[in-house]
């Protein structure tokens, strides 16, 4: 698709793609760092791959042995 616009397009595209990324608000890594760590460790109890699943309740619990008769 790149290659079917012009140059012009293309800066077009670029310069309006800036003038939104700029209307983001931005806060210092330090502080959200720290809030995304707070997120994750409140949620580690909820985490399947963490606590792991119930056999109970594992869809791919194995349905039964394999046997050959």
């Amino acid at each position: 698709m790149a290659q079917e616009l012009s140059e012009k397009e293309l800066l077009r595209m670029e310069v309006e793609q800036l003038k939104t990324e700029v209307r983001n608000s931005r806060a210092p890594i330090s502080k959200t760092g720290k809030e995304i760590k707070e997120y994750v460790e409140a949620q580690a109890g909820n985490d399947p791959l963490l606590k792991g699943i119930p056999e109970d309740k594992n869809p791919f619990k194995e349905k039964g042995a394999c046997r050959i008769s």
